[in-house]
């Protein structure tokens, strides 16, 4: 199983990134989606989740009206775009993936891991 993260650099705070992650699991829409981030120094913390058919989604509060999570269950993908970035959005995003329907916020419930993609917002 490989979850494979791209899209990330480096932006001016209010701009935009379109973060991506292809899955090869092989029941990719049985799977929740999610994308973490881990800034240095800190721990990893949930950002966005995304449920089985993509109907239901659910964001940390400090991203919620600015960033949004959706997938593509026939391209086994699931994108995060990333607007009205902020210099405290810097962080490496990691996409994961956890079997099941229930949305989950904690990164140590979740099976399978992608490689890390950094975003850097200046000021």
């Amino acid at each position: 199983v490989q979850l494979q993260a791209s899209g990330g650099g480096l932006v001016q705070a209010g701009g935009s990134l379109r973060l991506s992650c292809a899955a090869s699991l092989r029941t990719f829409s049985s799977y929740t989606m999610a994308w973490f981030r881990q800034a240095p120094g800190k721990e990893r913390d949930f950002v966005a989740a995304i449920s089985l058919g993509g109907g239901g989604t659910y964001y940390a509060d400090s991203v919620k009206g600015r960033f949004t999570i959706s997938r593509d269950n026939a391209k086994n993908t699931v994108h995060l775009q990333m607007n009205m970035l902020k210099p405290e959005d810097t962080a490496v995003y990691y996409c994961a993936a956890v079997y099941g329907q229930v949305i989950l916020v904690v990164a140590r419930m979740y099976d399978y891991w992608g490689q890390g993609t950094q975003v850097t917002v200046s000021s």
